[in-house]
C-alpha cells in the first residue's frame, strides 16, 4: 500500500470517526430534549390530576375507590373438549416481565404457530406532540369547568344583586299567595283580625325574608368560589317587608273595586 493510500483511507476513518461522534452527539441532544419533553408534560399531567381532584371535592364528586387486585397466579381453564396434554399447565408459566416480551404468534389454518407480524416502530416525537395537544385539550376543558363551577346553580347568568333580588321578591309573591289564604281564612271567621294583621304585618314578611336567605345560601353559592357570596340582607329585608303588605293592599283595592 502507498503512502497516499494510506493517508486517503486514515482520512476516511477520521471522517468517518467524525460523523460518528457527531451523530452521536445529535442523538444525546435529541434524548436530552425528549426527557425534558417528558418531565415537562409529566409536570403538567400532575398538575391537572389535582387541579381535577379539586374540582372533584368541590361539586362533591369522590373518586371511586381502587378495585380488588387480579389474580397473577390464576391461570384460564383449558377450552371444553380438549385434551389433558392440551392444558394450560402443559406451558411453563413466565413471569409478568418476560410475558410482556414474549414473542406473540398467530395461529394458522393448520394449527401451528408462526411469528406474528412486528409492530411498527412508533416515534416518541410524535406520540409526545400527540400528548402534548391532548394535555392541551384537557386544559381548556378544565378551564371550562372552573368557569362552571364559579357559577351558581341558581340563575347562573344573572349577577349576584339580581339573583337576590329575585330571590327575595319570588319568597316575598310566595308569602302574598298565604296572605291570600289567611284573608279568605280571615272571612270565614276561622281567623281574627289580630292574628291576620300580625302575619301580614311581621310572621309572613319574616319567613319570606329567612326562606330567600336560605334559598340563597343553598342554591346561589358557586361551588369554587371561598366564602359565603353577598346575600344582600338590607335589601331582601326591605323587599320582603314591603312586598307583603303592599300584596294585601292590592288585595283589598282589588275587592273594593270589584264591588
Amino acid at each position: 500500500m502507498s503512502f497516499e493510500e494510506y493517508a486517503a483511507l486514515a482520512r476516511q476513518l477520521s471522517e468517518q470517526r467524525r460523523a460518528g461522534e457527531q451523530h452521536a452527539a445529535t442523538e444525546a441532544a435529541r434524548r436530552r430534549d425528549l426527557h425534558a419533553a417528558v418531565d415537562y408534560l409529566q409536570q403538567r399531567l400532575t398538575a391537572q390530576g389535582h387541579r381535577l381532584d379539586q374540582l372533584g371535592r368541590a361539586i362533591g364528586i369522590d373518586q371511586p375507590p381502587p378495585g380488588p387486585p387480579s389474580s397473577a397466579g390464576s391461570a384460564p381453564s383449558a377450552p371444553p373438549g380438549a385434551g389433558a396434554g392440551a392444558g394450560v399447565g402443559a406451558y411453563p408459566e413466565l413471569p409478568t416481565g418476560e410475558a410482556r416480551l414474549a414473542l406473540p404468534t398467530a395461529v394458522s389454518p393448520a394449527g401451528a404457530g408462526v411469528p406474528a407480524q412486528r409492530a411498527a416502530a412508533v416515534d416518541p416525537t410524535v406520540e409526545l406532540e400527540l400528548a402534548r395537544r391532548m394535555a392541551d385539550e384537557a386544559d381548556r376543558h378544565g378551564q371550562q369547568a372552573e368557569v362552571l363551577a364559579q357559577r351558581p346553580a341558581l340563575l347562573p347568568t344573572w349577577s349576584p344583586l339580581a339573583r337576590a333580588v329575585a330571590v327575595y321578591a319570588g319568597c316575598g309573591v310566595a308569602a302574598g299567595v298565604l296572605v291570600l289564604a289567611l284573608v279568605l281564612a280571615s272571612g270565614v271567621g276561622l281567623v281574627d283580625g289580630f292574628t291576620l294583621g300580625a302575619w301580614i304585618c311581621a310572621g309572613l314578611p319574616a319567613v319570606a325574608f329567612f326562606g330567600g336567605y336560605l334559598v340563597l345560601g343553598r342554591w346561589g353559592r358557586p361551588a369554587m368560589v371561598a366564602g359565603t357570596p353577598p346575600r344582600y340582607l338590607p335589601l331582601g329585608f326591605l323587599i320582603c317587608f314591603l312586598l307583603v303588605p303592599t300584596a294585601y293592599c292590592a288585595y283589598l283595592l282589588l275587592v273594593r273595586g270589584l264591588r
